[in-house]
């Protein structure tokens, strides 16, 4: 594959450090662009996967409709999901010279486990397993919840390579981190293979922001705004460093972008970033210059402002939750919520296609 590279931050980032940028979408047409700055991956989640489908209707409409068709006692939501694998299958075309050139380290794109799915650990890994099986270089993504975790360690086991979601703290990164050294030690003892394996353990950290935030608002806690801009980045360089002292071999990811610091903080670390494309668009038509930031702490002033925040600690430190407190923690309800929703939509979308209202 002939890359025609686009000059910038991120492609210099890519270049001089470890940093591996993936774009947050699996749109084909944004995907290609995230690839000319550098991008070896893609992430996607449902209300992505939903927002590339609405984008596009003139191709998928076309094909909700072939699909009821050729799927005559499918229900809404499985023709839905079909659309969702078909797009997730092409996005994965585009990355398959990079998977082969990084021996399945990077060149990944994810695809995300029915929300639906959360409470049974069997289900998830089951639908982990078929996912991974749509193309060589599938990564699934499993929520870090207690019955993900078990889900996370079983898929691994079988060979899947995961991408830990709705994963917004420390705690929550080190236990999924942990779940899949198991599910790797699982497969070296029995002699199976693990060495194109690549798993990765997202950080949202903009959703940690946007739920300390609603904390502090909710306490009318008297304190700087701008701090709470850090609470993602100290939660990403805490995870980080517990990652390499702990010979954890899954990277971090950065996702849920919220500002450049997602980015830009993190930089020089064995780790990986994904943008969604308009930031990616934003940092690499700037003049940054780029500077390895990872193991730069964040300011001492700002972290006495996030340490005063109850609910900040319970995300920050290794010990502040225990998997059973996973799901009910704010964010984690929040994010979950907001992917059944996507779904939801997905599932109007396809009834409009197959059931148009008789009024219109």
């Amino acid at each position: 594959m002939s890359i025609e590279y686009t000059p910038g931050p991120l492609l210099e980032a890519s270049r001089t450090t470890p940093t591996a940028l993936w774009n947050d979408s699996a749109d084909p047409d944004e995907l290609s662009q995230s690839i000319s700055f550098g991008g070896v991956g893609a992430t996607c989640n449902p209300t992505i996967a939903y927002t590339c489908i609405n984008q596009k209707k003139e191709r998928w409409l076309p094909r909700i409709a072939e699909l009821a068709e050729e799927m005559p006692e499918a229900s809404e939501s499985e023709i839905g999901w079909q659309v969702v694998r078909e797009l997730s299958i092409d996005a994965a075309k585009l990355l398959e010279p990079i998977f082969e050139e990084h021996k399945g380290r990077n060149g990944r794109l994810s695809m995300q486990t029915d929300p639906r799915l959360a409470r049974s650990a069997k289900a998830l890994a089951d639908q982990a397993e078929e996912f991974s099986k749509l193309a060589k270089n599938i990564i699934v993504k499993i929520p870090a919840t207690a019955t993900g975790i078990e889900a996370i360690e079983d898929a691994t086991y079988r060979g899947v390579s995961v991408n830990v979601t709705v994963s917004f703290s420390v705690p929550q990164a080190i236990t999924a981190g942990e779940a899949i050294e198991r599910g790797l030690k699982r497969r070296e003892a029995e002699g199976k293979d693990i060495s194109t394996m690549g798993p990765v353990v997202t950080l949202m950290g903009g959703r940690l922001d946007d739920w300390i935030k609603i904390v502090a608002k909710r306490d009318e806690l008297f304190i700087d705004p701008g701090h709470l801009e850090w609470c993602g980045v100290a939660a990403l360089k805490r995870a980080y460093q517990e990652f390499q002292s702990r010979g954890l071999r899954a990277r971090v990811l950065s996702a849920a972008f919220r500002n450049v610091m997602h980015w830009s903080e993190l930089v020089g670390g064995d780790l990986v970033v994904s943008p969604p494309f308009k930031w990616q668009k934003l940092i690499n038509d700037s003049d940054y210059q780029v500077e390895p930031r990872i193991d730069v702490p964040v300011a001492p002033e700002i972290m006495k402002t996030l340490l005063s925040i109850p609910e900040f600690v319970r995300a920050y430190e290794p010990d502040g939750m225990t998997p059973q407190e996973f799901e009910s923690y704010g964010a984690t309800r929040r994010t979950l919520r907001g992917f059944l929703q996507a779904d939801a939509d997905l599932d109007a979308l396809v009834r409009d296609v197959i059931m148009p209202s008789p009024e219109r």
